[in-house]
């Protein structure tokens, strides 16, 4: 079966983010955001893909900051309230009952409740004819201790962090779950004899 471009959204299983700004007179803003990804490991860059018409494409034009952050189950309500077109003015804070986090290098706060909170400044901006993608350096990033060990793991059955399925006419929220399947990385590199191939 092959699917219609409107249908290709189905395929991929999306993070929930929600990106916190502050325009350059000072409004609060978060958006939610599921185009967004690290580049490469370590979590050094990410890249937002934004459309054109966006008040948090804006608001990091203008200030070069921005942070990312980590959404639980449980703030679905708040998020589809960030999700509305709001005039530039109005403070999504307010009108999704969220608190700010106070951010250590970055002036845009982050939310209260979140799992992790990736301050970040803008690095470089790709524009397109309809989008641009936003390069954004990680300066400072803090997980709440809940949920993360001291080797930065995830306990992410418990921390129930959001993602979500696109589709025609709206989304389905999802989170993650165990398979019951462990790797190591070093599963990945071949050894010399496997490298070589099966023996005649």
């Amino acid at each position: 079966m092959k699917l219609k471009p409107s249908k290709r959204e189905q395929i991929f299983p999306l993070p929930v983010a929600l990106i916190s700004t502050v325009s350059g007179e000072g409004v609060r803003n978060i958006a939610p955001w599921s185009n967004v990804t690290p580049i490469l490991r370590p979590l050094e860059e990410v890249m937002l893909a934004s459309w054109i018409k966006r008040d948090t494409l804006t608001n990091i034009r203008e200030t070069g900051e921005f942070v990312i952050n980590i959404p639980p189950v449980g703030m679905e309500k708040a998020v589809m309230v960030c999700s509305r077109n709001y005039p530039p003015e109005v403070d999504e804070y307010e009108m999704a009952g969220l608190k700010a986090r106070l951010s250590e290098v970055v002036r845009a706060p982050g939310i209260e409740g979140c799992l992790a909170w990736a301050e970040c400044t803008l690095v470089e901006e790709v524009l397109r004819e309809k989008f641009s993608l936003i390069i954004g350096k990680v300066v400072n990033l803090e997980v709440d201790e809940n949920f993360f060990d001291e080797e930065g793991k995830m306990d992410f059955e418990n921390a129930k962090p959001l993602s979500c399925i696109l589709g025609a006419t709206g989304l389905t929220f999802t989170y993650p779950k165990n398979t019951g399947i462990s790797a190591s990385y070093s599963e990945m590199f071949l050894k010399e004899k496997e490298a070589s191939g099966p023996e005649p």
